[in-house]
């Protein structure tokens, strides 16, 4: 059980950040609309509304989009090997899944710093860097958990393919 509740501590924590950046977005955007006085029209498109207030506003609610984009794989596959690191005899040692946590913890780490780059100062190559950064490490998390699966019937997973 050890390996599973690694794989899903990265997970919870990113969804976390998530709800904080939702709370930062929420606690400058609303407070920004009343100072511009920005007009809202269910006719407006979101670059109308957007365009009323300030770019360092926006970016919170850039970033909290970007939280549901990109990550939504790293749910899937961090999820995916906690199932089967639930079904496996192997998850009984201590160090299953153990690089695989690591992988997945950087990447909740990289999209935490990504988020802070993008929602306070937004220097475009600087916060590119770390989104390349955070695709090559789940990139590493996606072989590790394929190859982990593809594997599984060899070791007598309950998953086996």
């Amino acid at each position: 059980m050890a390996a599973v509740q690694s794989l899903l501590r990265p997970v919870f924590a990113l969804v976390g950040w998530t709800f904080a950046m939702e709370g930062w977005m929420y606690a400058t955007r609303l407070p920004a609309m009343t100072k511009y006085k920005v007009k809202t029209d269910p006719n407006f498109s979101k670059e109308k509304l957007n365009n009323q207030i300030p770019a360092s506003v926006r970016w919170k609610a850039d970033n909290y989009d970007h939280l549901h984009e990109a990550p939504t794989r790293f749910y899937a596959v961090a999820l995916g090997l906690a199932l089967y690191a639930s079904t496996s005899p192997a998850s009984l040692t201590t160090n299953f899944m153990a690089t695989e946590a690591n992988l997945a913890w950087m990447y909740v780490g990289l999209r935490i710093v990504h988020s802070i780059v993008q929602a306070s100062a937004n220097p475009v190559m600087i916060r590119f860097g770390i989104f390349a950064a955070s695709e090559i490490t789940m990139l590493g998390l996606l072989i590790k958990g394929a190859t982990a699966v593809w594997a599984a019937k060899s070791s007598g997973s309950v998953i086996g393919l």
